[in-house]
């Protein structure tokens, strides 16, 4: 699979969990705790897939970046946070940024793995 899938797919799990670990209010809801548990191993998961082929630096910038713009978004929707205009320029910087390393980082194709080129 693309290793550009699998970062989406590892930032939709992070968001979840995230929004879950909100919810549960401290893991005093311990189902909507376990739940955003389980997204973020599934995310971890995925992580680790697409860090195999996008260079570790650009999906973690990529993956919290995005991340954080989500949560953002999601906090001040879903959970009536509220974000100054200087919080939201910033958030927006952080939105540019992951953007850019997404642009400019090449699509690298592995003929194999690090291990069986030994």
């Amino acid at each position: 699979m693309n290793a550009w899938i699998l970062l989406a797919v590892a930032i939709a799990f992070e968001i979840a969990g995230t929004s879950l670990l909100k919810a549960s209010d401290g893991f005093t809801r311990w189902s909507l705790g376990m739940a955003s548990m389980a997204c973020y191993w599934v995310c971890f998961g995925f992580l680790a897939a697409a860090i195999k082929t996008i260079p570790v630096g650009v999906a973690y910038a990529i993956w919290s970046g995005v991340g954080i713009v989500a949560i953002a978004i999601i906090g001040w929707v879903v959970f009536r946070q509220s974000l100054t205009l200087a919080q939201t320029g910033f958030i927006v910087l952080i939105l540019i940024g992951a953007i850019g390393l997404n642009l400019t980082t090449p699509q690298e194709t592995k003929a194999s793995s690090p291990q069986s080129s030994a």
